[in-house]
């Protein structure tokens, strides 16, 4: 994992230096949230609709806002001190929680298994997750498609070890999937319906069976041991926009497509497998987030074994 958050560091350096610019020089000695958040979810919706700001500011808190492309440079943040709340899969906090980051899970959202999927070219001759034997499969490594890609294998009767993995971030690997440097491609959405609608990639398998694939939302632990008011605010905030999001897709489909760079339909299409619902962790979710962590640590990808009771904040608490 060292040599993991090695890499990533450079890739959050930019980030990081934006939110002590902003925490410098716009706000002094505010009081500040950090939030950070990735070009799709809920977290967008509610930086866009700018309804938390208000909320917070009442409590004496403003808000600093850092985009990131996915979700282990986001928890490698948290973990260096540059954010306070952000949310991810369920695969990066395993990784985080190994290399020692000071997360605490807060709430999480229902599983959304038709959001990941495995896709090949069109055209390829792939017909099952067993045809991926020795083949070349790109995905973002500690991501949520890493775990699905792992059960997948698994349920096909493959060892991960009989992959070839080739380890690139979405938009590298849709260059890559697209020009047949990689005979598939694991990948979430809305990248995945992205890529089907422009390529009409094939999924050989969704996580329909084989994952959960959960969304986490978490705050660092100093934050949510000073500040368990604002974290409150924070999830209640998710919660009304979560609602009106699972009740007007088309309007949020109209609002986050110019951001992300797809067209309407497209994002809807990702949107209806999306799930709702923002809910306190609950005994159950710790056990399926476990099963996840016991899986990496016996195939060697995180270097011990965690215990995921020991960073979550469960209803009530």
């Amino acid at each position: 994992m060292r040599r993991i958050s090695q890499r990533l560091i450079a890739a959050i350096v930019l980030s990081i230096g934006i939110v002590a610019a902003a925490v410098g020089t716009s706000y002094g000695q505010d009081k500040i949230v950090r939030i950070g958040y990735q070009k799709y979810g809920k977290l967008v919706l509610l930086k866009s609709k700018g309804t938390l700001e208000p909320k917070l500011a009442a409590a004496g808190y403003k808000v600093v806002w850092t985009e990131f492309p996915s979700g282990p440079p986001l928890l490698e943040a948290l973990n260096v001190g540059a954010v306070d709340f952000g949310n991810t899969g369920e695969a990066p906090p395993i990784f985080a929680q190994a290399a020692g980051a000071p997360i605490q899970y807060v709430a999480y959202e229902p599983p959304a298994p038709k959001g990941e999927a495995i896709l090949v070219p069109k055209e390829s001759p792939l017909k099952s997750v067993a045809d991926l034997k020795g083949k070349r499969v790109a995905f973002n490594k500690g991501s949520n498609v890493h775990y699905l890609l792992v059960k997948a294998l698994e349920k096909a009767g493959l060892k991960y070890s009989e992959v070839e993995p080739v380890f690139l971030a979405p938009a590298d690997a849709r260059a890559a999937f697209e020009r047949g440097a990689v005979d598939a491609w694991v990948i979430w959405d809305p990248f995945q319906a992205a890529a089907e609608a422009a390529t009409g990639a094939r999924t050989l398998a969704d996580g329909s069976g084989v994952v959960a694939n959960y969304q986490f939302y978490f705050s660092s632990r100093k934050f949510l041991g000073d500040n368990p008011e604002i974290v409150d605010i924070v999830l209640a905030e998710l919660s009304t926009i979560d609602d009106w999001a699972k009740g007007d897709i088309y309007a949020v489909a109209e609002q986050l497509a110019p951001a992300i760079g797809l067209s309407v339909p497209v994002v809807e299409v990702a949107l209806k497998r999306q799930a709702y619902g923002i809910k306190p962790i609950t005994d159950s979710v710790v056990a399926d987030q476990q099963q996840v962590a016991d899986t990496f640590f016996a195939l060697g990808l995180i270097p011990k074994s965690i215990n995921i009771s020991e960073v979550a904040r469960k209803s009530g608490s």
